[in-house]
Order: C-alpha cells, then sequence, then structure tokens
C-alpha cells in the first residue's frame, strides 16, 4: 500500500523566551482508506499535529508528504490550494457559518475550487447532504439544527470536494452519546466503503475503537503503551 500522508521527523515548537514544543521528531505512515485515531492526554500535542498533517500549520522541523508530494517547500497559495483540493476537515465546533443556508454551507468549499458550474455544485452538495441523512435540512440555517445534524452537514461540507484524506478534531467531543456514535459509524464508513483515508483526535475510547490503529501521543512525542485511562 502506499501512503497517502506521510510525517518524517515532523516538529514543531513556539518560539518565545522559553520556547514550547507542541509536536517532536514524529515519523508516521498512514494509508490510503485507513482509519487512524490519535489519543493522548489533554496537552499532549494531538492537535497540533494533525494541524501539522493537515497543511495548516507550518513544522519547524521534518516534513509532510501528502499523496506523494513534499510539501516542504510549498508556498502559502500552494497549501491552501492542496488543502482545499485533497483535504477536508471537520472540527469539534462544526464552524458551519450563521448567515449561510446548510446547503451554502456544503457547496461553499466547491465555489472556492471553481472546477463546476452552478447546477454541478448544488446537485453534489445534495447528493452529499442525502448520503448523510440530513437533505430535509438543506434550506434551513446552522442555528436551527441539532448538534448531531450540524455535524453531519459539516462532514458533508468536508467531503464537498472530494478529498483523499478526511481530518477530525474531536468530532465528536461536543455531542451525546446517539450523535456520537452516528459519527463515529459514517466515518468508519468513510474509510471502509468509500476508500477515503480518516484521521481523528479523540479522548473517546469508544470512538476509538472503530480505527483501524490508534496512535498515542504523549508530551508530543508517539507513545505506543499510552493507554486512556
Amino acid at each position: 500500500m502506499t501512503a497517502v500522508l506521510r510525517a518524517e521527523h515532523l516538529g514543531r515548537t513556539l518560539a518565545g523566551e522559553v520556547p514550547v514544543t507542541l509536536v517532536e521528531d514524529i515519523n508516521l505512515d498512514i494509508e490510503r482508506g485507513e482509519f487512524v485515531c490519535i489519543m493522548g492526554p489533554s496537552g499532549s500535542g494531538k492537535s497540533s499535529l494533525l494541524y501539522l498533517l493537515g497543511l495548516l500549520d507550518v513544522p519547524t522541523s521534518g516534513r509532510v508528504w501528502l499523496d506523494g508530494e513534499d510539501t516542504s517547500a510549498y508556498g502559502e497559495n500552494e497549501l491552501a490550494n492542496r488543502r482545499l483540493e485533497k483535504l477536508g476537515f471537520v472540527f469539534q465546533f462544526h464552524f458551519l457559518l450563521a448567515e449561510f443556508s446548510v446547503l451554502d454551507n456544503v457547496t461553499l468549499p466547491m465555489r472556492r475550487l471553481g472546477k463546476h458550474g452552478d447546477a454541478a455544485i448544488r446537485s453534489r452538495g445534495m447528493e452529499l447532504l442525502a448520503r448523510l441523512g440530513v437533505a430535509e435540512q438543506s434550506a434551513k440555517h446552522p442555528h436551527q439544527l441539532s448538534g448531531g445534524q450540524r455535524q453531519r452537514v459539516a462532514i458533508a461540507r468536508a467531503l464537498a470536494n472530494d478529498p483523499l484524506v478526511v481530518l477530525a478534531d474531536e468530532p465528536t467531543g461536543n455531542l451525546d452519546s446517539v450523535s456520537s456514535a452516528t459519527v463515529r459509524q459514517i466515518l468508519h464508513d468513510l474509510a471502509h466503503q468509500m476508500g477515503k483515508t480518516v484521521v481523528a483526535v479523540t479522548h473517546d475510547a469508544a470512538f476509538a475503537s472503530a480505527a483501524d490503529r490508534r496512535i498515542g501521543l504523549v508530551d508530543g512525542k508517539m507513545n505506543a503503551d499510552w493507554r486512556p485511562a
């Protein structure tokens, strides 16, 4: 199998009078179609690692390979283009735009990419909402939805440009147990039925149990022995 995401000696340190190391010397291959969970105690660097893998932050050491491309020499525009084309993001607090309808939230990444006309964009948006069981909410605004519905809309938005990788930061951290189970199953199916690579940060052992692989992180370093309490 070919790694769709690769970290080589990846690190990030915040400069200051007392430098703070968030992630240190991470070496990691994540395969196409794999569902991976990153786990660890609070402050261990889980989200920092996810943001580095997702090209949202720039490492202070090492490099990230995405779909066989070394991204270390990319400028801001190139990084933004790769994120838009090949990566989808789901966050704990969905970050849907309150002034936009559900459908307009989902279609926004496609409009930014600019590869399709309006009819095709709206058709795909509705298809994604239907796949995630929220098509009937398309004309509503985010405040009119439940927490679980908002997260499903956020997942639809993450899938808008048919990304290779979906990165999720505590996607069930703000949901009840029923909605959490639904989101867990959706992300599992993205990997196992649609061939997407899914990388998720979580504190939830039940969520992580659905993953193909769990990666422990402690003090910014990989720790295979770490287990949730």
